[in-house]
Formats: C-alpha cells, sequence, structure tokens
C-alpha cells in the first residue's frame, strides 16, 4: 500500500489557515486603504510587471505565502481603481467597507445557498433581504427577487420566466416541449435598449432579431406612441436608466397599452432601478412598478461586490415554472414558506450573495439608500453645469447619474477622453451617441462627493485646454 502524504498544520504552522487569511487580510486593507492615492489606471511599469505570473505551472507547488505575496506586490499595482472616489466609467459602484467585511466573511463561511438544508444562515438572510428590497424599492408586495451573476443574467432569468408565461397561457409547456413548434409571440424593446438584452433574448430563445424595435426620442427613451398595432401577445422590454442618458421610459403608458392586450412587461433596471429608492425621483419611476419583472445589479449603485444581479419576478410561481430541478438526491421540497434558490434561478450550487447586500442595507437603511442615490445624481449635475460652463457640450439631460458631454466634435472629443485617461487623476470612457463619440460619466460610487465633482470638472477642463490650444 502507497503512503498516504500528511496533512498539513492547519492550525499553527506558517501556512495554516490562520496565517494565510491573516496575511491577506493584511494586504486588503493595506490595498482598501490606499486606493485613493493610486493612480486610477495602472501606469506602464505595473502592466509590465504582469510578465511575472507567465510562469510553468509549478511540478511540486510553491509556498501559499508566496503566492498571495506575488499577487498583492503585482496584481495589486495593475489594477483598475474603481473603488475609488474618482472612477466615472461603465456605471460601477464601489464596495462599501461592510459589503467588503461581509464578503470576507461569507467566503470563509462557504456556504452554498441552493437550497436551506445547505445553509440555513443563507435562507434566513434571503428571507429577511428579501422583504427589505422589494420595500426599499417600492415594488408590489409580493415580489420575490433571486440572486444571480449580474444584470445580463438577472434580464436573462426574467425573460425565461415571461417567455413560459406566456406560452403557458397560449398552451404550451416550453419546460417539457421545448421551443419548436410553439406559438409565436410578438417580442417589443425600444430602439436604445442595452446590448445585454438583446444578448439575453438571444441566450432564451426569443432570438436578437426577432423583435419589434420601438423607435426612441433624442434622450433615447422609448416611444410610447410608436408601440405596434399588436392583438397580443406581447413581451415588451422597457428600460429604466439608459446607459448613456439616464433616461426612463414612459412606463404608465406602455403599462396602459399592455392592459389592452395580454403579455409581460419587463423592466431592465441594471442601475436606474435604484431610483425607485428615492421619493424625489417619483417623477422618473411613475408606473414602473406596473411590470411584471424587473433586473438590477447590486454592484452597481448598491455599491456591494461584482456577482450580485438580482432578478425580481411579480410572481415567485413564474420563476419556479421555469427553473424547479428534481433529482433524487435532493430534499422534498420545504414548505411554502421556505424558499429554495436552486428552483428559482438559473444555476443550482450559488454563493451567497445576500450576505453582502443584507449587510449594506442593514447599515444604510431605508434613509441611506435613498441619500446614496440623491448624492450622486448631485454629484453629477454639478459636474455638468462646471463642464457646460466651461465650454463643453452637455449632451444629455442630466436626470440621473449619466453626464454625456462633447468637446467640439466626435474626433476631438475621442483626443479628449484619451487626454483624460492618460492624466490618471479619473477615468472616463468613450460612446457612440447620435452620430458621434462623446466621453460618458457615471456617478455611482458611495464615495463620490462634490470635492471629486470639483476634481473631475478641473481635469476634463484642463485636458481640453490642452487640446484647443493644438487646434
Amino acid at each position: 500500500m502507497s503512503e498516504v502524504p500528511p496533512v498539513p498544520d492547519r492550525i499553527t504552522g506558517p501556512n495554516s489557515v490562520r496565517a494565510l487569511l491573516r496575511a491577506a487580510s493584511a494586504m486588503a486593507v493595506d490595498y482598501a486603504d490606499t486606493v485613493e492615492v493610486r493612480p486610477v489606471t495602472p501606469d506602464p511599469a505595473a502592466l509590465a510587471a504582469l510578465d511575472a505570473f507567465d510562469e510553468p505551472l509549478p511540478e511540486g507547488g510553491m509556498d501559499p505565502l508566496a503566492t498571495l505575496r506575488l499577487l498583492d506586490e503585482v496584481g495589486g499595482p495593475a489594477t483598475v481603481a474603481s473603488t475609488g472616489a474618482r472612477y466615472f466609467g461603465f456605471v460601477t459602484g464601489g464596495s462599501y467597507p461592510v459589503a467588503l467585511g461581509a464578503s470576507a466573511l461569507t467566503a470563509a463561511w462557504d456556504q452554498n445557498a441552493a437550497l436551506p438544508a445547505m445553509s440555513p444562515v443563507a435562507a434566513r438572510l434571503y428571507d429577511v433581504v428579501a422583504g427589505w428590497l422589494v420595500d426599499v424599492l417600492r415594488l408590489p408586495a409580493g415580489t420575490r427577487p433571486v440572486f444571480v451573476s449580474g444584470a445580463t443574467v438577472a434580464n436573462a432569468a426574467c425573460l425565461a420566466a415571461a417567455r413560459d408565461a406566456v406560452l403557458a397561457g397560449l398552451g404550451w409547456d416550453v419546460q417539457t416541449d421545448g421551443l419548436f413548434g410553439a406559438p409565436p409571440f410578438e417580442v417589443v424593446v425600444g430602439e436604445q435598449s442595452h446590448s445585454t438584452l438583446s444578448k439575453s433574448l438571444g441566450l432564451v430563445g426569443l432570438g436578437r432579431g426577432r423583435v419589434t424595435v420601438v423607435p426612441a426620442d433624442g434622450q433615447g427613451r422609448l416611444r410610447a406612441e410608436r408601440l405596434p398595432r399588436s392583438t397580443g401577445p406581447v413581451l415588451v422590454c422597457a428600460q429604466a436608466g439608459e446607459v448613456n442618458t439616464g433616461a426612463f421610459d414612459p412606463f404608465d403608458v406602455i403599462a396602459d397599452w399592455l392592459a389592452e392586450r395580454s403579455g409581460w412587461l419587463h423592466v431592465d433596471g441594471a442601475f436606474g432601478l435604484w431610483a425607485l429608492a428615492d421619493p424625489s425621483r417619483a417623477a422618473l419611476t411613475a408606473g414602473l412598478d406596473r411590470a411584471d419583472s424587473w433586473a438590477t445589479d447590486g454592484h452597481k449603485w448598491l455599491n456591494v461586490g461584482y456577482d450580485c444581479g438580482i432578478a425580481f419576478t411579480r410572481r415567485a410561481a413564474d420563476l419556479r415554472r421555469t427553473f424547479a430541478a428534481d433529482a433524487g438526491y435532493l430534499p422534498a421540497a420545504a414548505g411554502p414558506d421556505r424558499f429554495e434558490a436552486m428552483h428559482h434561478t438559473p444555476q443550482s450550487s450559488q454563493r451567497a450573495r445576500q450576505v453582502e447586500v443584507w449587510a449594506v442595507l442593514r447599515t444604510l437603511g431605508r434613509a441611506g439608500v435613498a441619500e446614496l442615490v440623491t448624492r450622486t445624481c448631485a454629484v453629477a449635475a454639478a459636474i455638468a453645469e462646471g463642464l457646460r460652463a466651461g465650454g463643453l457640450t452637455v449632451v444629455n439631460e442630466v436626470v440621473l447619474n449619466q453626464v454625456l458631454v462633447r468637446l467640439h466634435d466626435g474626433p476631438t472629443t475621442e483626443a479628449l477622453i484619451a487626454a483624460v485617461q492618460a492624466d490618471g487623476h479619473i477615468w472616463c470612457g468613450p460612446t457612440h451617441w447620435d452620430g458621434a463619440t462623446a466621453m460618458r460619466i457615471s456617478v455611482s460610487s458611495w464615495k463620490t462627493d462634490l470635492d471629486d465633482a470639483a476634481t473631475a470638472v478641473a481635469t476634463i477642463l484642463a485636458c481640453a485646454s490642452r487640446l484647443s490650444t493644438h487646434r
């Protein structure tokens, strides 16, 4: 019989769980403490240093503490400081300290949140946070959220449930019979719907191109007066927070139109859904609660870590119809009061994403979430005002946390974006809007305040001045 290798010392050795977690925690704390003084994007030296990772797979393994040090010393400087106050790209929030702490603790627990039997604490925290989310977002009573990997999968989960519900109304069982030969129904999207919505429609078999596209107005809002002459059933995909302008579709008008037919109203609210938490945004969100499903992302405006999409449906049974799993090794279905995540989401095994969301909501409370939305929108408005005063063109109506600007024309704007990114004090990205390049500024971090707005304005105007001098 071959000799079994000894198990490493798990308690006191230099490579014990305690020693490694303490070392990693110290590195993480140092990174979080210094992120504001780091360049927003890594410099060429930091990028070149990444070559240290290009090594053959070790034959006999390496020292774990040395592995952590390599990750910290080489990986840390090559990160984008998106958790800082001056990152304005891609609608990316930071991460609240309590979210970081909850994430670390949850990682140590290593819980599978698929079933209550697998993690009682995850199940109980899900029950709590589900009610809190519906409360803070003012969604209809009985609405059920589920946690998935991001807004794209949240959209896909909602659209799969919508597909099955609409076809069930036509007498067709998708989960038994598939889509081959299923009765057709119409899918309606706005002209400026997000690319991930199209991706999700393709993923659930409804087709990226087999849709009715409704024209949008100058801010990207679906023009409800141009909705098709459908008789139903119809799946309508609306939008809360156009990714460039922050505009909201006219939900009440869309819901009234759909009420005369049959079908389903889905809202892609990757970041804009959080405007429901701010009563001062009521004019934007009117009718948003009349949808059948909503998709959002916790890592955007709620400022928890990545991999935290949230899909909401008005009726939990619609999710279960689509995602329930059956296997002999699974426990018998829990009672009606016990929610089983794996039977309501695309994935079976899943990390306990609800723990971070619970920690942030408990720390902020209803008023804190509203203040986060109000403040970041105020910062966006201040940036727009400063840039407009400095001679740039603000393209959008700044109704939320998005600012869209140009310097002279598309090519000059492209040069401005490159100059701002090279400067390193802030980061803004490009987008294509109304036939030309524009700079997109998204204010999503809990850290960003009016001082950061002033820094952003000063940086952009200084870069614009240098470009104008050389014209």
